[in-house]
C-alpha cells in the first residue's frame, strides 16, 4: 500500500504539546477567603519555625510559597486545603484580583527563600528577623484582610512600573466588585 497519494500530516494525530501558560497558571479573580486561611497556615509555620529555631522550617515555607506562586493553589497543599475545603465552608467567596495575590506570594517567596539562604549561610539571626518580617505580612492578610503585597503591587502599577494590562480591575475602578 503507497502512501504517496496521502495527504494528511502527522500532526493531525499528534498530540497537541504542553500548554505551559496553563501549567503556570494563576487563577484571576482570588476568592480572598481562601488566600486569608493560606496566609493564616503561613503564620502557624513560620512562628513554629521561629519559635522552635528548626531551619527546615524554612525551606517548607519557602517551597510552599514558590509552589503557589509558579501554580497557583493546584499543588500547593496548604492553598489546596483552603481552596478545596475551608474557604467554601465559609460561604459565598469573596472575589479580589489575582495578579496582586501572585505579587505578593512572590515576595513571600523572596524573602523565606531569602531567610533559608541565610539560615544555611550561618547568618540565623537575619534570617529569623526576616521570617519576623514574613509572619507580620502573613499576619495582617490573614487576621485584618490586608495585604501588603497588594499594595505594593498597587504602588508599582500606579507609577508605571506594572503595565496597566497586567491587572485591568486593579487600575479600573469600575470593574471592582463591592
Amino acid at each position: 500500500m503507497s502512501r504517496q497519494g496521502d495527504t494528511s500530516s502527522s500532526a493531525a494525530t499528534a498530540p497537541a504539546g504542553v500548554d505551559w501558560r496553563a501549567v503556570f497558571a494563576f487563577p484571576n479573580p482570588v476568592n480572598e477567603y481562601a488566600a486569608r486561611i493560606t496566609a493564616s497556615f503561613v503564620v502557624l509555620l513560620s512562628a513554629a519555625t521561629l519559635l522552635t529555631g528548626m531551619g527546615w522550617g524554612l525551606a517548607f515555607i519557602a517551597a510552599g510559597f514558590w509552589l503557589r506562586v509558579l501554580f497557583g493553589p493546584r499543588i500547593s497543599p496548604l492553598a489546596l486545603l483552603s481552596v478545596k475545603v475551608l474557604a467554601p465552608r465559609l460561604g459565598r467567596a469573596k472575589l479580589v484580583p489575582g495578579p496582586p495575590k501572585r505579587f505578593a506570594q512572590g515576595i513571600g517567596a523572596a524573602v523565606s527563600t531569602a531567610a533559608a539562604v541565610l539560615f544555611l549561610a550561618d547568618v540565623a539571626p537575619a534570617a529569623w528577623v526576616l521570617l519576623a518580617v514574613l509572619i507580620v505580612a502573613a499576619s495582617l492578610e490573614a487576621f485584618a484582610g490586608y495585604c501588603l503585597g497588594c499594595t505594593i503591587f498597587g504602588f508599582l502599577q500606579r507609577r508605571g512600573m506594572i503595565p496597566d494590562d497586567v491587572c485591568e480591575a486593579c487600575n479600573n475602578i469600575s470593574l471592582r466588585q463591592l
